[in-house]
């Protein structure tokens, strides 16, 4: 069951640029870290730390930087990898991280 502030931004984003993969209208993940990606941005906006509407900037920015560099062969799409992208960008931007302790994270 989605909290009022979940349901808000699952149907904010919903026929938009940065729609998540949906199968039967749920949201739908095709490994754990997905998932796990997509409840942290929530709980992050949820709690403060970024507003969602700066995360979904971020997102569609991703997803366009993504599909300008690909235009011709778009066969290594994956919808979370840009999400995640702009997951690691709102955090840094809002000061939770910063891109060594990233870099540092990804290389353990």
């Amino acid at each position: 069951m989605l909290t009022q502030f979940e349901h808000f931004a699952v149907t904010e984003m919903m026929g938009e640029a940065d729609n998540p993969p949906r199968a039967n209208g749920t949201l739908c993940f095709g490994s754990e870290w997905e998932r796990s990606s997509f409840g942290m941005a929530l709980a992050l906006a949820k709690h403060g730390y970024f507003e969602w509407d700066d995360f979904r900037d971020e997102l569609i920015a991703s997803i366009k930087s993504w599909e300008d560099a690909h235009p011709d062969d778009r066969s290594s799409w994956n919808y979370y990898d840009q999400f995640l992208t702009a997951l690691e960008t709102a955090v840094v931007k809002a000061g939770i991280i910063n891109p060594d302790e990233i870099k540092a994270a990804l290389a353990a």
